[in-house]
């Protein structure tokens, strides 16, 4: 069977793989033309100058690539490759105009990281005085990163038939009746396009400025979480904080789960199990850590009442706005945190975190277990989940996530902890970049040794595409091997 599948399997081809990235770095500038447009408004002439220059190299090397000629058809390897190319080119290039703000250039690299994988950790120290392009900028990146800026290049120049869980760097769910990658990508474009334009108009009726209003839902609906103020969700009063919170759970939902019940007018069990999972998880979060608030803090019931569901949403949801430092938990809360940050939210949604869709396969199987010890040896039961039987691949794949997720925290939190850092401070830090929510202790900041902040970018680049895009560009048979005719 092994070698069979190995003489099977096609290699990348070149010319494909060069064509697309070529026709991604046109979207690239074109998406890069909203930021210089904020800065020539803001009258950032330096900072609009380094926008001018990425803006053309991007237009010349994919107008040059563009030109390739290659098939239509592309295989799965390759779009994996060339959104794993994608997350690694494009935090370089915009490297560049974020230094304009004052930043060297590993922190630019690393805020730019941030932002496209939403993730929202800073080295900035603050907020204070930092352009307003830089701060416009960071948000842009994440409500683009997001969605997936390739699913935005993908209803405008790919053929229908496109590996969708590869380039959407979402889940293709099995009981989606999209028929191709372009009709899912147009779907999905319009449900965050509206969800972006009501927490705009929402954000301004509970009294938040118009910049302020445009950014928190840049990164609100991203589960993104770089808010333009110091304080985050603290600059704000109760309405407004609320507000903020039900935009980051909205952008945690699967967002085919609205397209099918506005404009298709069906139920899908998967959805709502989804969606009830993420509500739960929070609440239930909220009340463990109120809990160790009060108990292990001794902090008084308002200040329980007010933080405690805040910070669990925001973890769940992995959002990553704070109402109030998280340096300053106990370290009960902040167990519970890394908890929630490490299961994420939906399958199929903005949020990050290994899902919680792929906890509850793995709670399913062992129900399973367990209830098999009570059948007869002849009783035939498989694993369901809303409804539906499990197909062993579906597991086989979640509990394999789960994994890799979890081994990826490990090995990256003991450099911490040789370093001399604090055990649970790095183990939230760690779980904070992998899980791309950005709540912090305090550990990341512009005097974090080169070699943790890398780290920590490499954690945020392997949750925002789950691991196995990486694993495919890394494995020798996707380079190496028969390709496909038509190279």
């Amino acid at each position: 069977m092994a070698k069979q599948a190995t003489e099977l399997r096609c290699a990348v081809r070149f010319g494909v793989v060069f064509k697309y990235f070529g026709q991604l770095c046109l979207v690239l500038a074109a998406l890069t033309l909203v930021p210089l447009v904020a800065s020539l408004v803001f009258g950032e002439t330096p900072i609009s100058l380094r926008y001018s220059v990425v803006i053309g190299g991007l237009a010349a090397l994919g107008s040059g690539l563009d030109r390739l000629r290659a098939p239509a058809r592309v295989q799965a390897n390759e779009g994996m490759v060339l959104v794993a190319l994608m997350f690694l080119f494009t935090p370089l290039v915009m490297s560049y105009p974020m230094m304009g703000s004052g930043l060297g250039f590993t922190d630019a690299l690393f805020e730019a990281i941030s932002g496209l994988t939403t993730t929202g950790l800073s080295t900035k120290a603050t907020l204070v005085g930092a352009p307003q392009s830089f701060l416009f900028a960071r948000a842009w990146m994440q409500w683009y990163g997001g969605l997936g800026f390739v699913v935005l290049s993908l209803a405008l120049i790919l053929q229908p038939g496109l590996v969708a869980k590869g380039l959407a760097v979402t889940e293709a769910e099995n009981d989606d009746l999209v028929g191709g990658t372009r009709v899912h990508a147009r779907q999905a474009l319009i449900v965050y396009s509206v969800l972006t334009a009501l927490g705009i108009i929402g954000s301004l009726s509970v009294g938040i400025g118009f910049f302020d209003a445009l950014l928190y839902t840049f990164a609100a609906v991203s589960t993104g979480g770089f808010a333009p103020q110091d304080g985050s969700l603290a600059t704000f009063d109760g309405p407004a904080q609320v507000w903020i919170i039900l935009l980051c759970l909205a952008g945690a939902i699967p967002l085919a789960f609205y397209y099918r019940i506005l404009k298709e007018k069906r139920r899908v069990a998967v959805d709502f199990l989804q969606l009830r999972a993420v509500v739960i998880a929070s609440l239930v979060v909220s009340l463990a850590v109120g809990a160790a608030m009060r108990l292990n803090a001794g902090m008084p019931w308002p200040q329980v009442l007010h933080h405690a569901p805040l910070l669990a949403f925001s973890a769940q949801t992995t959002a990553g706005f704070s109402s109030m430092p998280c340096g300053q938990l106990d370290a009960g809360s902040q167990l519970v945190l890394i908890f929630s940050m490490l299961v994420g939210g939906s399958a199929g949604s903005t949020a990050g975190g290994f899902k919680l869709l792929r906890l509850l396969i793995a709670a399913s199987l062992i129900r399973l277990i367990l209830l098999r010890t009570c059948l007869p040896k002849h009783a035939v039961i498989g694993p369901r989940l809303a409804g539906r039987r499990l197909q062993d691949d579906e597991i086989h794949a979640a509990l394999l996530l789960i994994v890799l997720f979890v081994a990826v925290v490990a090995l990256s939190w003991l450099p911490f902890v040789v370093m001399g850092y604090e055990p649970l401070d790095s183990m939230f830090e760690v779980v904070s970049a992998t899980g791309t929510v950005g709540l912090s202790v305090g550990l990341t900041n512009a005097t974090l040794p080169p070699l943790l902040k890398g780290i920590l970018c490499v954690d945020m680049l392997l949750g925002r595409l789950e691991i196995m895009a990486w694993l495919v560009l890394l494995y020798p048979g996707t380079w190496f091997g028969r390709r496909m005719e038509g190279t």
